[in-house]
């Protein structure tokens, strides 16, 4: 071993050598090509800077940019039966299911919290579409349920965010059976009298706009989602026909009285602020800004601490004292 080996050959290597670039730092849109830095891509909300596509956005993301501070608490959703049909396909549904909850990091495929938003409180479910496909199953059902039970029982608006694509196969006729199950869970809160605002994020289809996705009180989409029951690709396989530009998009169904408002993603808190007080008969809120705090947020001059005159006299011989 000499100094050419020992020192000139690692220095050549080190610099012709190609250096390891993590995989996670840089996203590439599927839309227009444009690679996006991570960081920029995140304080963006997952929306492309070059051509404003709206990527897939997980829950606990959307929460943190929906409720005030990016503070809220998860409601508890009961557990279904982890695996009632044993399905097998290319794996075992059980397996299946621990290799998505390890690469995502959620139990399932619906997030439910609650907390306030603008000062409003709410109660929000999201679905992640990042968990095989946000299909709808058991869980999802069982989600739904309990988020309607709870804004049932402390009175409050829900807000649910949808983004799935369809039932879950691996449950067979059980999770068409969640189709009904929400619908219950829906009119639970019309029978409260309680707002229900549906956000159809991209995509939206199968069972579960068959179900729960159409049955708001409001139906907000973001930019160009796919909003359907069966795809544009089957439809134009079975009718035989080229279909209109467009066709399915969110854009497309505002046009035809299927939506109420498509709304951007760094705009859609704003709006959802609005509309919740507007529908909970509260005072409109300044945008950009705090709502006025209502009755509920003032302090009652009972919960402060009385002070009594001997503490009064004692505090202004103290004080005197000191000086």
């Amino acid at each position: 071993m000499n100094w050419i080996s020992n020192y000139v050959r690692p220095k050549i290597n080190s610099l012709f050598s190609r250096r390891e670039v993590p995989e996670n730092l840089w996203t590439k849109c599927p839309e227009c090509g444009t690679m996006l830095f991570h960081r920029e891509l995140k304080d963006n909300l997952n929306v492309c800077t070059n051509c404003n596509h709206h990527m897939v956005l997980t829950p606990r993301d959307r929460f943190e940019d929906l409720f005030d501070g990016g503070i809220f608490t998860e409601v508890a959703v009961p557990e279904p039966v982890a695996d009632p049909l044993h399905f097998r396909d290319q794996k075992r549904y059980p397996d299946r299911l621990k290799s998505t909850q390890k690469k995502t990091g959620e139990p399932e495929a619906m997030l439910v919290a609650e907390g306030d938003m603008g000062r409003t409180p709410i109660v929000a479910a999201a679905q992640d579409f990042s968990f095989m496909g946000g299909s709808m199953g058991m869980y999802v059902g069982n989600a739904i349920i309990a988020a309607a039970e709870r804004a049932v029982e402390i009175k409050r608006p829900l807000i649910l965010f949808s983004a799935a694509g369809g039932a879950r196969m691996q449950e067979g006729i059980l999770s068409l059976m969640q189709m009904p199950r929400t619908t219950v869970a829906v009119e639970m809160l019309r029978e409260a009298g309680l707002p229900y605002i549906v956000v159809l994020t991209h995509p939206t289809t199968g069972g579960v706009t068959a179900s729960y996705a159409m049955l708001g009180d409001i139906h907000i989409a973001e930019p160009n989602a796919l909003i359907c029951f069966a795809g544009p690709r089957v439809i134009e396989q079975t009718i035989r026909e080229t279909l209109p530009e467009g066709f399915q998009r969110a854009e497309y169904l505002l046009d035809h009285g299927m939506l109420d408002r498509v709304t951007h993603r760094k705009d859609m808190r704003e709006e959802l602020i609005t509309l919740t007080r507007m529908m909970m008969n509260l005072p409109p809120a300044v945008k950009g800004e705090l709502p006025a705090p209502t009755d509920e947020d003032a302090v009652e001059p009972s919960s402060a601490p009385e002070v009594t005159a001997s503490e009064q006299k004692n505090t202004a011989g103290k004080a005197d004292k000191s000086s």
